[in-house]
């Protein structure tokens, strides 16, 4: 996934807290969020808070999906309330996902690399 398409994907399924999201959606989008933040803070703090609104939802969605995709259900994502212990969802959102479908859906791509489905010829 590039990132385009990553950043893409995130916006289309802003409010979709359902399914899973790959390592390179979701650090892809997070890097976008980065670049969005700095970009309009210099700007201009009402630009930099209208931006900041406007990803909170997207942001928390793929945070949620990317969650799923190792196992883990949203509601983890509120350890990030919580200081020094939150740094474990840096290190969950690194982790590659679980191969098999889970409670959260069936796996999105390669979870040990968070790549496409491509295989070599020949593989099934």
């Amino acid at each position: 996934m590039d990132f385009k398409q990553a950043v893409m994907t995130a916006l289309r399924k802003y409010v979709d807290f359902s399914g899973r999201a790959t390592r390179p959606e979701f650090w892809w989008f997070m890097l976008f969020e980065i670049v969005v933040f700095m970009v309009t803070g210099m700007i201009n703090p009402i630009l930099y808070g209208i931006a900041a609104l406007g990803l909170l939802l997207p942001g928390l969605g793929v945070s949620v999906r990317r969650l799923h995709d190792i196992g883990k259900s949203g509601w983890w994502l509120l350890l990030g309330f919580v200081p020094i212990v939150g740094v474990v969802l840096i290190w969950w959102f690194a982790q590659p996902g679980t191969s098999a479908g889970s409670r959260f859906g069936e796996a999105v791509g390669d979870a040990s690399t968070g790549m496409g489905s491509a295989r070599a010829p020949g593989q099934q």
